[in-house]
């Protein structure tokens, strides 16, 4: 079962009707799901560690491992959502994307575990959250003042600031929404078109989930020597 359904189902279709801010609210409860684990979806933590143990105690090697299995279920999603085209997309498109988003954050918050930030402090959520941005969106928003920082300057920074909280996760949510609601026009034309749009699908969901693993992989330096 793609990971949408099995964590996000029932809340994709209301993000399709959501204000970006709103959206923002309901994206911070899937981040908390896909950190804390739900049922049978491993949290980040438990995924760190299982990587970390088969990589035999190499954080470098369970980081890129980390990044690899998610890319993989990404693409896999990704192809499965997409795969019935036109008549299925209103339904699928918003699940794959809060599923995708579960899932790259969960990939993020492992990456930031594996290197010693704790993910219990708001501020490396909130580090996490402005992660799943990508390079160039953080870049854009440090540019025009939307964001004060980089996510390693807010996962350390002396003190929680509960408004750069808000204001990362409204961004998340704009994008999400935007997203949900077709303005990628292109990607959107080619899932309407059965199989082809599966393989379209697949390759978008894994390349934007390999930029954000490796970009978290950059971003995130260990804080002690692993």
């Amino acid at each position: 079962m793609p990971v949408g359904k099995m964590v996000a189902r029932g809340l994709a279709p209301m993000v399709r009707q959501m204000a970006p801010r709103a959206a923002a609210g309901l994206f911070r409860s899937v981040l908390d799901a896909a950190i804390d684990g739900r049922g049978r979806f491993p949290g980040a933590i438990a995924v760190a560690d299982r990587h970390l143990s088969r990589a035999d105690g190499n954080h470098v090697m369970a980081a890129n491992d980390i990044v690899e299995q998610h890319v993989r279920l990404a693409g896999a999603q990704g192809f499965v959502t997409s795969l019935g085209g036109f008549a299925v997309m209103a339904v699928a498109l918003p699940a794959n994307v809060t599923g995708l988003a579960v899932l790259q954050s969960r990939m993020v918050a492992a990456i930031a575990h594996l290197r010693a930030y704790d993910l219990s402090d708001p501020r490396v959520r909130t580090a996490v959250t402005a992660c799943l941005l990508g390079e160039d969106a953080i870049d854009e928003l440090i540019t025009k003042g939307a964001l004060p920082a980089t996510p390693l300057a807010i996962a350390t920074a002396p003190v929680h600031d509960p408004t750069l909280d808000n204001r990362v996760a409204a961004e998340l949510g704009t994008i999400l929404t935007a997203r949900v609601g077709g303005k990628r026009l292109g990607l959107t034309v080619s899932r309407r078109i059965p199989l082809v749009g599966g393989g379209v699908g697949a390759v978008v969901d894994a390349v934007s989930t390999y930029r954000v693993g490796r970009y978290a992989q950059g971003e995130l330096p260990p804080r002690r020597s692993v």
